[in-house]
């Protein structure tokens, strides 16, 4: 996410952050190296411009000048204009109204719309607690239709059928009716999109809008289209009472001009980031966290967050009882750990958010490959339950059958194992309440974290 503005950011503020005295010119050479890094990331210039006003009347002043660490608090200022530049805090979604509170969803053809809102109903029935219905008003495209029922089964969220000879004003009004009376607290409604904005289009979603009286307008954007995205929804902003934005295909933005220019130029708050193609992929927008990883500091809290949400709390409990009694980690609970590594988003979604990651060469990220960690659960799955249990048994022939089994070769099956007895002795320390020992280990060894 953001590789490019990251990497320019992050090799500036590295720069700074060890000066011991900054001048107004070292700042200005900063600034000019600041200001190309966020053209690059196609920021609209004018947001550039003010950015970089805000930074400079702060960097010449008392607060960093004065400082005892000059150039962390320059970065930090940096790090504070950016957090203001995308909205200062996370907004919530406001769903204070007589049930069914309705949900309207806008936006371009591709932009993801029925996908972000089978995610988003995901997101209010798993993290809100919410009973939730959605509908889909695109008529002009009746696999969009069939697509949100199937995305609906797969989340457990209820559907209202539609067929595209209907009316969409006729197809939400009756969803909300039924939605009332079938005790739903929340209705998402999919609105067809265009490839372009017209006329006709403006025209039919204002009538979708009229009828259903939304307590949140949605309009879910494509992060990839750059400043071009906060160009699309200022124009959706002047024809509807637009309530927030939806950032979607982020995991593959590496430039971040939507997420920095969206609030400054529609005055509308995102809300949520979609970063990636599963209907769990979907983040609250919290500008703080952004900004952090943006500059190489990570985020902690939403990689905590993702834990506590995805990770199978009763499998993680029986391994630790497991260990506490003596028990060997085998093969088996280095699977389930593999899984739930996948399941938050895979190796790479999870550096994303370490600490220091930023500041790691390219030929190291380029080794981090998700696929390594599917090929490696093949690899369990060719073993028998024995092999798994006890993989001191697993000598060459057996390891040419498992190569067999997973379509790997047996080189593959070694690194595997070696992975596991490293995670194995790893697993050995904690068990024996050498958790502390685990840590000093990997001090030392891992990025620096947060500048100030």
């Amino acid at each position: 996410m953001f590789e490019n503005l990251s990497e320019r950011l992050t090799s500036t503020v590295r720069r700074l952050r060890g000066q011991a005295r900054l001048t107004e010119d070292n700042i200005q050479d900063a600034l000019r190296e600041v200001r190309m890094a966020l053209l690059e990331a196609d920021v609209a210039l004018p947001v550039v411009r003010d950015f970089i006003d805000r930074v400079r009347s702060r960097a010449v002043g008392q607060e960093v000048l004065k400082s005892l660490t000059p150039g962390q608090a320059l970065v930090k200022v940096v790090h504070d204009e950016l957090v203001a530049t995308m909205g200062a805090a996370n907004e919530d979604l406001d769903l204070r109204a007589a049930p069914p509170a309705v949900v309207l969803m806008a936006g371009l053809q591709g932009s993801g719309k029925t996908t972000t809102t089978a995610k988003l109903a995901r997101w209010l029935k798993e993290s809100r607690g919410k009973k939730v219905m959605v509908v889909s008003a695109d008529v002009y495209r009746p696999a969009a239709i069939e697509q949100l029922k199937t995305l609906a089964g797969e989340v457990g969220v209820a559907w209202f059928p539609s067929t595209a000879d209907q009316d969409p004003v006729a197809i939400a009004e009756a969803a909300r009716a039924a939605a009332r009376k079938g005790g739903f607290d929340v209705l998402i409604v999919d609105t067809a999109g265009r490839l372009h904005i017209d006329d006709e289009m403006m025209d039919e979603i204002r009538r979708l809008h009229a009828a259903v009286e939304p307590v949140e307008t949605l309009f879910v954007v494509d992060s990839m289209t750059g400043q071009d995205a906060a160009n699309t929804a200022r124009a959706f902003n002047d024809a509807l009472p637009l309530t927030g934005v939806v950032l979607t295909k982020i995991d593959g933005d590496a430039r971040g001009g939507a997420a920095l220019s969206i609030r400054a130029i529609t005055g509308k708050p995102i809300k949520f980031l979609g970063v990636g193609e599963k209907t769990a992929a979907l983040e609250p927008f919290h500008p703080d966290r952004l900004a952090s990883r943006i500059l190489g500091m990570g985020d902690v809290l939403t990689l905590v967050e993702e834990a506590e949400r995805k990770v199978d709390k009763e499998k993680a409990q029986k391994l630790a009882t497991k260990l506490k009694k003596g028990k060997r980690f085998d093969l088996e609970d280095f699977r389930d750990q593999l899984q739930q590594m996948m399941g938050m988003g895979g190796l790479s979604a999870m550096m994303d958010k370490l600490p220091g990651m930023a500041e790691l060469p390219k030929d190291v990220k380029s080794q981090v490959n998700d696929r390594e960690l599917v090929r490696m659960v093949a690899i369990i799955n060719s073993m028998t339950p024995e092999e798994r249990r006890r993989p001191e048994i697993i000598k060459g022939s057996r390891k040419r059958r498992i190569a067999q089994g997973s379509g790997t070769q047996v080189q593959e099956v070694n690194r595997m194992l070696k992975q596991f007895t490293q995670m194995q002795k790893m697993m050995k320390k904690f068990s024996k309440g050498g958790m502390g020992k685990m840590l000093k280990g990997l001090k030392g060894r891992m990025p620096t974290g947060l500048p100030f």
